[in-house]
């Protein structure tokens, strides 16, 4: 399996099991089956309300291989920020992973809401940026990393400004930014400023989207990724799946593609993606679909009369 190394030194496999959208009732098979297919990268997050079960998926799992050998990530949730909240918040995380630390540990939005707060619903529920500085927060998790909490920290969905910004104070750099990356949605300058600063890129939503719309700034809803003539050639050409092409697609630009699926087949296949080779004609291809489009462009955090914007949330990066 492909490592990225971060600036810690930690080995980050390159290919990450993701559980954001597995329903509980599948997710202890579903991580088995990975673990048995070969993946030792496994992303989750407090918001995602599945941390029991991964934990304990996870803890059954390591009959199969040793604590060590698995990379658990997990994120603060955005109730959290304030740095009285970061280590409880953590160490909830934590006990309902049934694990000693965290292999990465990821603000996950660069949105502080009030504790307790799941999602927003007033105004009353946000707190501004200038109340919870996000360099405050960042400072709370170096404090977590200084007690052997976790291995490395990080953010994601940060823009490159705010990642500039947390640089100016930070003593312990953020190794990973974790965003939204596809063919649709190539992040060229994340990913040069990426490369520029030694952060690895995580890429969620690698497949692209059956169930929600992506859309390009001006409106426009482009068809699912899983279904493009151009993703159906390549994968025709190298007798594999079209998911199998994205996911190797990410792997070529350097970047960690966490895919999911609950279907055993389909696990196997993503895992296999890392021993495609495509060719330099075939990203071109690919490189071609570019259109500045998203599927999570963060609207929730703008509404209910919230202090945020989107520009101020993604500082003009939201279709770039």
């Amino acid at each position: 399996m492909k490592h990225y190394t971060l600036t810690t030194g930690s080995l980050m496999p390159a290919i990450g099991f993701g559980t954001s959208r597995l329903v509980p009732d599948t997710l202890e098979q579903a991580i088995h089956t990975a673990l048995s297919a070969g993946f030792r990268h496994f992303d989750t997050a407090a918001i995602y309300g599945n941390e029991t079960e991964v934990g304990a998926a996870l803890n059954k799992g390591f009959s199969i291989c040793s604590r060590e050998e698995v990379w658990v990530t997990s994120k603060l949730w955005c109730d959290a920020h304030e740095p009285e909240h970061v280590l409880p918040a953590l160490k909830e995380s934590l006990a309902k992973l049934q694990l000693d630390y965290v292999d990465l540990y990821l603000m996950h939005f660069p949105v502080a809401l009030k504790r307790g707060v799941t999602w927003p619903h007033s105004a009353a529920d946000f707190l501004t940026l200038e109340q919870v500085p996000l360099a405050a927060t960042w400072q709370a998790m170096e404090q977590c990393v200084q007690a052997g909490l976790v291995k490395n920290i990080g953010v994601s969905n940060f823009s490159i400004k705010k990642l500039t910004d947390l640089f100016a104070t930070a003593r312990i750099k953020p190794a990973v930014n974790q965003i939204e990356i596809h063919p649709y949605q190539q992040e060229h300058t994340q990913r040069k400023f990426a490369e520029n600063h030694a952060i690895v890129l995580t890429g969620y939503a690698p497949l692209g989207s059956k169930n929600m719309e992506m859309k390009t700034a001006s409106g426009r809803t482009l068809a699912p990724l899983l279904t493009h003539p151009v993703i159906l050639e390549i994968a025709a050409n190298h007798d594999a799946t079209p998911a199998q092409i994205l996911i190797a697609w990410q792997l070529h630009i350097g970047a960690a593609p966490i895919p999911s699926s609950s279907t055993p087949e389909r696990i196997y296949e993503n895992i296999k993606a890392a021993t495609l080779s495509l060719t330099e004609h075939e990203m071109d291809m690919l490189g071609s679909l570019h259109a500045g489009a998203k599927i999570f462009d963060a609207k929730i955090f703008t509404e209910h009369g919230s202090p945020y914007t989107l520009d101020e949330i993604w500082d003009g990066e939201l279709y770039s």
